[in-house]
């Protein structure tokens, strides 16, 4: 009986330090943890590529996009990259016959719309 009073003091005395931590952190660092448990934790996203006004490509059942950092330099490269369904009759359903593929997103003149999947 008292290991597990000892293990649940352990716990709130690290989330309470946890929660001191966080307070404080900067917005753009909270911002960034968000960010990265949301990474963690996966979307129901999708993406759109536009030509103009025409929506020409959707993937579907994005977990996220990723930056692209340098394998030498550590540094963010200028395009993003992910998994998702190809969804090739834009009715937001992954179809049998449409795949998950891997696809790239340049940072130079791409028009393009992630948002998370209201469905």
């Amino acid at each position: 009986m008292i290991a597990i009073k000892s293990i649940a003091t352990r716990a709130i005395a690290t989330g309470s330090a946890a929660v001191f931590l966080l307070m404080g952190c900067t917005q753009e660092q909270q911002n960034k943890l968000g960010r990265e448990i949301q990474n963690w934790t996966g979307t129901n996203g999708v993406l759109e590529f536009y030509a103009g006004d025409k929506l020409v490509r959707r993937f579907i059942k994005i977990d996220k996009l990723s930056t692209a950092m340098g394998t030498d330099d550590g540094k963010p490269r200028p395009y993003r990259y992910g998994y998702g369904v190809l969804d090739e009759n834009f009715n937001f359903v992954a179809d049998s016959g449409e795949k998950k593929v891997y696809f790239e997103i340049s940072d130079y003149g791409s028009n393009y719309l992630f948002f998370e999947n209201p469905r």
